[in-house]
């Protein structure tokens, strides 16, 4: 007894302490309008954007049409009219839901107005998430409604919770909702407006009906590329407001609706789910930097309320946010982003160029005739997570715009894209991290049925044997398809999302050809993805804060609440896959990308580069980073810089025509180069480090064997994966792949390999196979890094030419009629990405949509006419 009463006093001593600070709930009526917030950039000087210039108009009860409440209690709370303030059966529904992992909401509208106003003085109860203040929230809930009984009585708690919501666009309580997002008083809502209003408060920030809105052309007749004359601001029927507003209509439809009743008719709601989303005309803030402006916005309310419907302590207002953004950056970014889409449509193009500080340089002539009209860039700081610079679209600020171009639309954050070969890092760096492949793995790169999919490469040749490095470096289709089938689509889609990628709507279901980049993706994720790889496999945190403060002073969040990165990938596995793509911006060891290397005061700064062409040339990326300065460069302003560029349309339309084709390596490139080459001048330059516990063995450059004498070229490995075997001098042919590779292990990549074989035995240029695919020796006529020949796969035994050191292999024989008889001798390694960093200086050449390869440290080798662009082919069903 005595334990029971001391049990008792404590817990009532303890409730007591919980419920004696809340507010008086007679304060409910009033309203106080917040303050306005304040973005700077990250000198905390410069203004970037303030919010909360509000015109909060207080309503009545009697003046909120009886449908706009029926659509808030049918989504927010069915039993508001009958609770008590809060809803048991809904609590505990919500606790079995999230013990099956759907967690849900389960406050009633009572509970929602009291966390906005009446939980806590000064608001800091309102971003807690405790059983406490559950506890505190609950008994306050049931306050209220006792300090305000009856029907009257809930008729005022529901005119204050819509006097007091958020509902975006800087509109406070629902009459600014509906004047600022549809032009109209409450009284003239139409049931589908209603009812979306009705669905913003659960996410204000990410519903916000202008930031998911585009342009519509209402022009009877409108070409591609002309400015509408007419437009509306519409809200597509696919995005998640929409699709939340059509589910509000099914709740009202479902018996929610006590106070309209049966006025409401089965037609009337299958009008409202198929009724456009129009807005009024909307003013644009002055904003600099506007999209990544919206990212600060939607990365406060995830962090201060990351379980809260609404976020009342960014509502309030009165924050100063010091953002990551460096301004300096941020306005060469969005130079040479408009370098590639604005100035070529130009009237004067030459005239836009020079307005920008630029030179008017033919791949910007080059585009005058395409359609490309959008682009997009992100720079973040790899260590910290930090977004340096970030612009979601061309121009934000533009005045017109077009199917093709619309410029509120933020690609980086909201639109899912196609990575094309930007994506193969991933594939590769995830068997590298598994141990499943090694850079030296050889796939025989020859054109393959895989069942109904039948990929080629880019410029449709078939080399043979290659190893995962030079595959991976000259963008090789079939080899990636071919490493995708050794490592399995589910390790490298969680290898993926472990790296901070999404895909759309979660699922992967594209077969082998989700190596080459088909599946949709957020571009500003896999800009992460490749920061992860820079930062020796750790992921951070992608932030848009800095520090943020409230009216007196107090810090709300700070650099120091950031987490700690994740290691999520083998530290060599990445340091191997960021050597191989350093190689891209080496004109010794890629001669076609090489032309983007970043130079600085004559000198080479290494950098990683892998572009993407997606299917039909809809999306064109780049993506690369540098590698990270020490803590002295750092603090003066330097930083771990990995860029990603975006160029398409907003309406996913082609950018060309097959007739006139454009890829990444004639626009993409030249926005991430000019990015980078601008940004970093005359900042310190460093190299890629090598972790410890890597190995490096020489290996055969054909079969990613040990060398065992003649031609050899060095590879780094994963400690335990060196290769341990050579070939003896007997093996050759089909012989070599039942040692080297994974082929042996499928019988259709034989087939295909039995038939290359005997066309390769006849010489280059050989057509055949599947697709009628030519022969080619590495890499194609005119750059043969290994001489002519493709080693003991046909040679050795087999018969091949005699080694002769009075001819250089590694460039052909002007005029040689028969590439077969190209004696060929040991060159120097292709991975010199370790090497200085101070570049061999070969004259820079004019580009062109089919760019010459640069001089080498060896003889020029002979220009191609069609060197190869690195499109993904369109796949057919796996």
């Amino acid at each position: 007894m005595l334990l029971g009463v001391a049990g008792s006093a404590v817990v009532v001593v303890r409730f007591t302490g919980l419920i004696q600070d809340l507010p008086d709930p007679g304060r409910l009526e009033q309203i106080e309008l917040p303050e306005q917030s304040v973005i700077y950039d990250r000198t905390g000087t410069i203004e970037l954007a303030r919010f909360g210039e509000f015109n909060r108009e207080v309503v009545g009860f009697d003046q909120i049409p009886p449908v706009l409440v029926d659509a808030t209690t049918a989504v927010e709370d069915k039993t508001f009219w009958e609770n008590s303030g809060f809803d048991p059966l809904g609590i505990a529904a919500a606790g079995v839901d999230a013990l099956r992992g759907r967690t849900r909401g389960a406050s009633t509208i009572t509970q929602q107005l009291v966390r906005q106003r009446l939980l806590s003085e000064d608001g800091s109860a309102q971003t807690q998430v405790s059983f406490e203040r559950k506890i505190r929230e609950i008994v306050q809930s049931i306050r209220l409604t006792q300090a305000f009984p009856g029907e009257d009585g809930k008729q005022r708690i529901m005119a204050a919770y819509l006097n007091q919501n958020y509902y975006g666009n800087e509109s406070y309580g629902v009459k600014a909702a509906a004047k600022g997002y549809f032009g109209v008083e409450l009284e003239d809502l139409t049931l589908a407006q209603a009812a979306i209003l009705a669905a913003l408060p659960q996410a204000p920030s990410s519903y916000d009906l202008v930031a998911n809105a585009v342009e519509e052309c209402l022009d009877a007749v409108q070409a591609e590329d002309v400015a509408c004359t007419e437009s509306r601001l519409v809200v597509p029927d696919d995005t998640k407001i929409v699709e939340r507003r059509n589910l509000v209509l099914d709740l009202m439809e479902a018996d929610r609706t006590p106070l309209t009743g049966d006025t409401l008719t089965a037609a009337d709601f299958d009008a409202a789910r198929s009724e456009p989303v129009v807005l009024a005309p909307q003013a644009k803030p002055a904003w600099k930097a506007s999209h990544f402006v919206w990212q600060v916005r939607r990365e406060l309310t995830a962090r201060l309320c990351p379980d809260a419907e609404t976020c009342p302590v960014v509502e309030r207002g009165g924050l100063t946010i010091t953002s990551t953004l460096d301004l300096e950056l941020q306005v060469i970014a969005e130079k040479w982003v408009k370098a590639a889409t604005i100035v070529p449509h130009a009237s004067n193009p030459r005239a836009a160029a020079r307005a920008l500080g630029l030179t008017y340089e033919p791949w910007m002539r080059n585009l005058r005739n395409k359609t490309l009209r959008n682009g997009a860039l992100v720079a973040l700081d790899y260590q910290t997570g930090e977004v340096i610079a970030y612009v979601g679209s061309a121009d934000y600020n533009a005045s017109r715009a077009t199917k093709r171009f619309q410029p509120r639309f933020d690609v980086l954050a909201d639109g899912w894209r196609q990575p094309g070969s930007a994506f193969k890092p991933i594939v590769y760096a995830t068997g590298i991290d598994a141990r499943q492949i090694t850079a030296a793995s050889m796939f025989m790169d020859v054109v393959t049925d895989f069942g109904r999919y039948v990929p080629t490469d880019a410029d449709n040749l078939e080399r043979g044997p290659v190893r995962v490095r030079d595959a991976l470096r000259f963008s090789l289709n079939i080899p990636a398809v071919k490493a995708l089938a050794v490592i399995g689509n589910d390790r490298v889609q969680a290898t993926a999302e472990d790296m901070g990628i999404a895909f759309r709507d979660g699922t992967v279901d594209a077969g082998l050809s989700f190596a080459l980049g088909v599946e949709e993706v957020l571009p500003v994720d896999l800009v992460r993805a490749y920061g992860t790889l820079a930062n020796g496999g750790r992921l951070t945190d992608r932030t848009t804060i800095l520090t943020v403060t409230d009216g007196s002073g107090r810090a709300l969040l700070s650099e120091a609440d950031r987490a700690e990165p994740r290691q999520v990938l083998d530290r060599g596995a990445a340091a191997i896959v960021t050597d191989i793509l350093a190689g891209n911006t080496d004109p010794r060891q890629n001669p076609y990308w090489g032309e983007f290397r970043i130079r600085d005061d004559g000198r080479r700064r290494p950098a990683t580069l892998k572009t993407g062409t997606n299917n039909d040339a809809r999306d064109l990326s780049a993506y690369g980073y540098i590698a990270a300065p020490n803590a002295n460069e750092r603090a003066a302003g330097e930083y771990a810089l990995a860029v990603g560029a975006w160029n398409g349309n907003s309406d996913n339309s082609l950018v060309s025509t097959a007739a006139d084709p454009l890829f990444s390596i004639q626009v993409t490139t030249y926005v991430w180069q000019g990015f980078l080459q601008e940004a970093t001048a005359g900042w310190s330059i460093n190299r890629f480090t090598v972790p410890d516990g890597l190995a490096q063995a020489a290996v055969d450059p054909w079969t990613g064997l040990r060398a065992s004498g003649g031609r050899a070229v060095d590879e780094l490995f994963l400690d335990g994966t060196t290769p341990g075997g050579s070939l003896g001098a007997e093996v050759c042919g089909e012989a070599v792949l039942a040692v080297a590779g994974f082929e042996r292990d499928h019988e259709a990549w034989m087939q295909a390999d039995r038939g290359w074989l005997a066309r390769a035995a006849r010489g280059a240029g050989v057509r055949g196979g599947p697709m009628r695919t030519p022969t080619s020796y590495f890499y194609n006529g005119a750059y043969t890094p290994y001489g002519r020949s493709w080693g003991a796969v046909i040679g050795g035994a087999c018969g091949s030419p005699s080694p002769s050191a009075s001819i250089d292999p590694c460039v052909p024989p002007s005029g040689s009629p028969d590439p077969s008889a190209s004696p060929w001798v040991p060159c120097p390694s292709p991975s010199e990405s370790l090497a200085s960093p101070s570049d061999s200086a070969p004259p820079s050449l004019e580009p062109t949509p089919t760019p010459a390869p640069e001089p080498t440290p060896t003889p020029p080798p002979e220009p191609t006419p069609t060197p190869p662009p690195e499109p993904t082919p369109t796949p057919a069903p796996s």
